[in-house]
């Protein structure tokens, strides 16, 4: 029901919103033959779905190095986030862990879920990593080193101060960063990046991470460890977890500006780093994540949601993100919208209000000198309706038909034969499937069902499906038909009042062959 509510507030997620499932679809299906790879393709889409949809737009030797060195990542992640591994036996295995790589018989039994699976056939991941080259190889073995080295650091010890908080998110993810730099540059695509760029790019993504999760950190069972620098919190609680508390939601509220605020200071690093960037798959990888971490912020700050609940940015705002990330002149378009947001949420009050203030300053003035603001679809202001209350509404009754027909038994066969002609389907966000079950309009025999397919959207796109193998394209407008070549059987309409309406809605038409697509 949230989604659907989602869909209504805001119409123009819709689209991206199915792009981007086709594209998470198709890239699921494009896992290679070889055991080993499948393995770490497959694994890389169950952790981590938008991260395997974007690393497919690598070229083929960086995507599988990226691949292999998250995939390694994770596991180290995992062995350091298992609480039940004692530290006399977790500290050891992270400070060798650069060497376990190589080992294709090594794994180690630990984590939940599909890191254990990731564990205990870590093999896999070994073997695929032998078949990366040197360069990369040598870049994967020297991060992987380090951070194990600061992982086991941190085990017995805690974030004090904000130098703390810094040096723990370099080893977790600052290094992240100029390891991905070290195999841009491996790769002949890219210069390599200073160190001080590829940091901060680490930094304020496990910055947002750290903020946005303290809720679902603070209840772990068994308690998990916390890092939130005490410097900060202390000034506005006794106890980190006193801030989820109702009695401390002021302070909780002023404490969780202080750790925004402390994380934008590492946006002007992560715009420089962006806009040095020269391949175009390479600048997509690397500007989604931020763009959704400077959103991610401007949602968090001042939001006493972050110790109720989830707070995260809606799917069809994720989606826009992705579908409209491509050059840098919408990273700076997106930092501008959001940051300008963030701005909105300034309370005069704070006691960090004028640092916050300065450090948006900053970013909407970089955003603004770089003269692409006007060229940019903007994220949260909408200079007029762009749709109308009774096209919503419309669409409100569409989905509910098919939500009702969605909760009905599905039929276990779907009409494979006996269909020939046209198939030709305006998107939207819900399946039709036409199944054996016989049809008869007006109780008698019909040889060709055909109706007529409405606009919905200002862009429209046209899903067919032959052989298994599903396009998309964008149209204006067109018609459904089937032709029967056989009077015995009959086609049912699930959808006789979207019929009636000379509406339909529909996203696919579950797996019928056809003979013929004419576009």
């Amino acid at each position: 029901m949230g989604s659907l509510r989602a869909i209504l507030r805001h119409p123009d997620d819709l689209y991206p919103m199915v792009k981007l499932k086709l594209a998470v679809r198709s890239a699921e299906k494009q896992i290679p033959a070889e055991p080993h790879w499948a393995f770490c393709y497959s694994m890389l889409h169950k952790v981590s779905r938008s991260f395997g949809l974007v690393i497919q737009q690598l070229d083929t030797d960086l995507r599988d190095a990226v691949c292999i060195f998250y995939l390694v990542l994770r596991a180290l992640d995992t062995v350091e986030d298992d609480t039940s591994i004692a530290t006399e036996v977790k500290v050891p295995i992270l400070m060798a862990f650069h060497r376990h790589i190589y080992d294709r018989e090594w794994h180690f039994s630990c984590g939940t879920k599909e890191y254990k699976v990731l564990m205990d056939e870590f093999h896999h991941v070994s073997t695929a990593f032998l078949e990366l080259g040197r360069g990369y190889q040598e870049a994967i073995e020297d991060i992987t080193m380090k951070m194990g080295a600061g992982m086991a650091k941190f085990i017995c010890k805690e974030v004090e101060t904000i130098d703390d908080y810094d040096e723990y998110c370099h080893y977790v993810a600052g290094l992240v960063g100029l390891g991905l730099s070290k195999l841009f540059h491996a790769s002949g695509k890219e210069d390599l990046a200073t160190d001080v760029l590829s940091n901060s790019m680490g930094l304020f993504l496990q910055k947002t991470n750290i903020i946005r999760d303290y809720l679902e950190d603070i209840n772990e069972i068994p308690k998990s460890r916390m890092f939130w620098p005490r410097q900060i919190w202390s000034k506005y609680v006794n106890k980190l977890e006193d801030l989820k508390y109702e009695e401390n939601s002021v302070k909780a509220v002023q404490c969780l500006n202080d750790m925004v605020t402390n994380a934008l200071t590492h946006v002007e690093d992560c715009l420089k780093y962006m806009s040095d960037l020269r391949d175009p798959a390479i600048f997509r990888f690397c500007a989604i994540p931020q763009i959704m971490a400077i959103g991610t912020l401007a949602l968090c700050y001042n939001n006493i949601q972050v110790f109720r609940g989830v707070v995260k940015m809606r799917r069809g705002l994720t989606a826009k993100v992705i579908d409209r990330t491509k050059t840098m002149s919408d990273v700076y378009g997106a930092f501008y919208d959001f940051s300008r947001m963030l701005k909105s949420k300034v309370d005069d009050n704070d006691p960090n209000a004028r640092k916050t203030n300065k450090c948006l300053e900053t970013i909407l003035k970089t955003c603004r000198d770089s003269g692409t603001l006007n060229q940019r679809k903007s994220y949260i202001i909408q200079s007029k309706p762009q749709y109308s209350p009774t096209l919503i509404a419309v669409i409100f009754i569409i989905l509910a038909i098919l939500l009702a027909y969605l909760s009905a038994a599905r039929p276990a066969n779907i009409c494979k034969n006996g269909f020939s002609g046209q198939l030709l389907v305006i998107k939207s966000a819900i399946e039709v499937n036409f199944c054996n079950e016989y049809y008869t309009w007006w109780h008698k025999p019909m040889a060709i069902f055909e109706f007529q397919c409405i606009a919905l959207d200002p862009i429209y796109t046209i899903l067919y499906q032959t052989n298994n193998l599903t396009r998309v394209a964008d149209v204006f407008y067109y018609v459904l038909r089937l032709s029967h070549e056989s009077q015995s059987a009959y086609c049912k309409a699930k959808w006789i009042s979207a019929v009636r309406l000379g509406i339909c809605a529909v996203s696919s038409v579950g797996n019928l062959h056809v003979d013929a697509v004419n576009i």
